[in-house]
């Protein structure tokens, strides 16, 4: 079936708030990036909770301190984790409420989507 054109035209609506700066909308996508990683979603979750050292996250994770050391590198350059220095330990956190807002809302909105039935896909002109 045949879709009727659109009625309205480029010039009928307002534009809603500024454009974003295309180097802020790079940064985010680079954010998204490093935590569109199972298992590095999983280590931020982990530290939502608390610090934690890298023996404790490789131990809560059942993974090799360097896998854990590897993923925590990714996340650390791309400010989603900070970390402190203790003696021999290093211990890790979340960099701010925003990552932790970040993990939360993605991991709802994904058990959301778990829980919903399926929904025929609908076009965005809609």
């Amino acid at each position: 079936m045949k879709r009727p054109p659109p009625k309205c035209g480029p010039n009928d609506h307002t534009i809603v708030g500024p454009a974003l700066a295309p180097a802020s909308l790079e940064r985010a996508a680079q954010l998204f990036r490093a935590m569109a990683d199972a298992p590095r979603l999983r280590l931020l979750d982990l530290l939502k909770a608390r610090e934690l050292c890298v023996t404790e996250i490789a131990a809560a994770l059942n993974d090799k301190l360097s896998t854990v050391s590897q993923r925590l590198r990714v996340l650390r350059q791309e400010g989603l984790v900070a970390r402190r220095r203790d003696g021999n330990h290093l211990y890790y956190s979340l960099a701010d409420r925003h990552v932790a807002d970040l993990i939360l809302n993605a991991l709802e909105h994904a058990r959301e989507l778990d829980a919903a039935p399926a929904q025929p896909p609908q076009d965005v002109d809609d």
